[in-house]
């Protein structure tokens, strides 16, 4: 119904913080109530029509490619894409599918869950002229809010973000809609960089700075970042409440 078919999910890399405490185990198949962590992701994807993912891969490519290959769903078209520098920022990993997606795409992390209204919310609102970064207003309900993206809005535009922003209404939720001006920008913020490297938000903030980044509240539905061992045990009882209101 949108037109958008494709999503490029990014996990190169290490993610140490959760996988030391889980014995090896890859983050983005890590258990979730019983489920590997990625599944939730994709299972939202396809719900909302997306038929092509782009993986970007790094730390142990092989292992989990292999792994993942194992969850794709029936129907979906999978490509993995290697990022060599994935000891890099995110923004590098991003630049890897420069020139195999098409635009405008569906972009998120292989760490976050979202309630499943939220992509179609954003798929019914996105403009394909602007970076449509999905954000969430309830400030006092997120779980680490010292750890997440913060971001400041004007109206329904972006114009700060920043993990150490000290004036924010909003949080980054990891969940956008992106034209393939998106490129541009990364390839500006790495040529800056005296280390040739850049972050997503590096390449966000220079789009804000030209008004080319829109805010997609997501109201009341709930996302969480799997990053630690208690954010996935706060995912896990965010589900298990979700399931009990369902059979309630």
């Amino acid at each position: 119904m949108t037109g958008i078919s494709e999503a490029v999910i990014l996990m190169a890399g290490e993610g140490s913080r959760l996988r030391d405490s889980d014995k090896g185990i890859l983050k983005p198949v890590a258990p979730v109530l019983g489920r590997p962590l990625i599944s939730y992701t994709l299972e939202a994807l396809t719900c909302a029509g997306i038929k092509t993912v782009y993986f970007v891969v790094g730390y142990e490519s092989k292992r989990m490619t292999a792994q993942v290959k194992q969850l794709i769903p029936s129907g979906v078209s999978a490509s993995f894409i290697e990022n060599q520098d994935w000891q890099k920022h995110n923004g590098i990993s991003l630049l890897a599918a420069a020139g195999h997606v098409g635009a405008p795409f569906v972009l998120t992390m292989s760490d976050h869950i979202f309630d499943g209204a939220i992509i179609g919310r954003l798929l019914d609102s996105f403009d394909p002229a602007f970076l449509n970064l999905a954000v969430d207003r309830k400030l006092g309900s997120i779980f680490d809010l010292e750890d997440a993206m913060k971001i400041r809005t004007r109206e329904d535009r972006i114009i700060g973000i920043g993990k150490n922003l000290r004036d924010y209404d909003a949080i980054d939720i990891g969940l956008f809609v992106c034209s393939l001006e998106i490129f541009d920008y990364l390839e500006r913020a790495k040529s800056d960089s005296s280390r040739n490297d850049c972050s997503l938000a590096d390449g966000i903030h220079l789009m804000a700075g030209d008004d080319k980044v829109r805010a997609i509240d997501i109201g009341a539905a709930w996302w969480q970042d799997v990053d630690t061992p208690e954010m996935l045990q706060h995912a896990e009882r965010q589900l298990a409440e979700g399931m009990q209101s369902a059979v309630t």
